[in-house]
């Protein structure tokens, strides 16, 4: 029998922490095991009705055959409005792309840019497909430090990591893993560095924006900078606010010249999108935002209940998250401890291990997402199985010596 020998760009990727440890937390439920899993960013909230409703209505009209690649019009024109309304950014249905998820689209962006040797700049945390997709193509993801608890990347960390092989900076907000959201001002002062460096495009991957908490506000780059406009791509999804993972449906909206070389792409890839599922992003997008919202208020309250259990473990560090659906504290202090088996945390990954074996609590490891010594919990779970998991995590926590 012949031996399997994968690709050198195969051989490079790390395969994705946060659904590694999700299975591994369904590997165990199988097996008998009492386990609550925190490890997957996805809502537990049924798509709304009337989003359901729209599909129904449109396999009943016989919108079941290919899509156009780059999206129906239908759909894309339901893009060109909610940014408009919602991000007063003014585009041509022509510039957006609709794709099977905001990853695909995110993929199709650095296929059709990136060559062997660019760079991309990530700020650190990052999600965890940001640079194994970079360094699939050969390109090098260059790592830009934020610091807790704010984890906002800094102008000057920006000016110090482009060079003339830079060719995107990727900005996720509300962020996954932290939560983060940037401030007007602080859009502004990136904007000040990325006037000076016209060879460096943006990636403003806003997938959680509907996502925000207490008095933060959620605002995409370009809206903060309209000169970056010409070099910027927008992404965005139903998958989160709507609880649409299943779905997969992303759009991006950017450049012509841009959209049209990712449109080549998905042509020989993919193809054009679920066209049912697109009917149903359309709706999601023009209709009403009761649900939504209610989701919202249900996720705030989840993170207040959640993040006060873990905010009283000594330990265990923890600024609430302006947005996503995401805790992520740090567990530094604990490192070094022992389980009362006389085991060494000798790291956030022990952590995370021993408290799944211990406790039965599926976390991801801070050193996934590029910032060691922390891990990270979803609060898109139901509150009973979220406030049992983060006592648990606790109980665990607290029983280190």
């Amino acid at each position: 029998m012949a031996r399997f020998s994968p690709s050198y760009a195969v051989s490079r990727m790390k395969p994705s922490a946060t659904l590694e440890t999700a299975q591994l937390a369904r590997d165990l439920k199988s097996q008998g095991r009492d386990v609550i899993s925190l490890a997957t960013g996805e809502p537990d909230f049924n798509t709304p009705l009337h989003i359901v409703e729209a599909a129904h209505r449109a396999a009943l009209d016989g919108k079941t055959r290919y899509s156009p690649v780059g999206g129906v019009a239908e759909l894309r024109e339901a893009v060109t409005r909610k940014l408009e309304r919602d991000n007063s950014l003014t585009i041509d249905p022509g510039n957006v792309i609709v794709s099977n998820g905001a990853k695909q689209v995110i993929s199709n962006a650095f296929i059709a840019t990136l060559n062997p040797g660019d760079e991309v700049i990530i700020p650190a945390p990052y999600w965890v497909s940001y640079p194994e997709l970079v360094g699939m193509l050969g390109g090098t993801a260059v790592i830009a430090q934020t610091r807790a608890p704010d984890f906002i990347l800094t102008p000057q960390e920006l000016e110090r990591r482009i060079t003339p092989r830079t060719r995107w900076l990727v900005l996720n907000a509300p962020g996954n893993p932290t939560g983060a959201i940037y401030s007007e001002v602080e859009l502004k002062a990136l904007g000040d560095v990325l006037a000076r460096h016209p060879h460096v495009w943006l990636m403003t991957d806003d997938i959680y924006e509907y996502l925000a908490y207490g008095s933060a506000r959620f605002m995409t780059l370009t809206q903060a900078v309209p000169m970056l406009g010409d070099r910027t791509l927008v992404i965005n999804g139903v998958s989160k606010a709507y609880a649409m993972t299943g779905w997969r449906i992303g759009y991006a909206a950017g450049p012509a010249g841009l959209v049209k070389a990712m449109g080549k792409v998905q042509s020989q890839l993919s193809s054009g999108a679920n066209m049912v599922a697109q009917y149903a992003a359309a709706a999601a997008l023009d209709g009403p935002r009761t649900e939504i919202d209610a989701f919202v208020c249900t996720y705030e309250d989840r993170r207040n209940k959640a993040g006060a259990v873990l905010q009283s473990v000594h330990g265990i560090q923890l600024k609430l998250p302006d947005g996503a659906f995401y805790l992520f504290p740090s567990c530094k202090q604990l490192l070094g401890k022992k389980t009362l088996e006389g085991k060494v945390i000798d790291s956030d990954a022990a952590f995370a291990s021993e408290l799944l074996q211990r406790e039965g609590v599926a976390v991801v490891p801070g050193s996934a997402f590029g910032a060691p010594g922390h891990f990270r919990t979803t609060f898109a779970v139901a509150t009973d199985l979220l406030l049992e998991a983060s006592q648990r995590i606790k109980r665990f926590a607290e029983s280190l010596q």
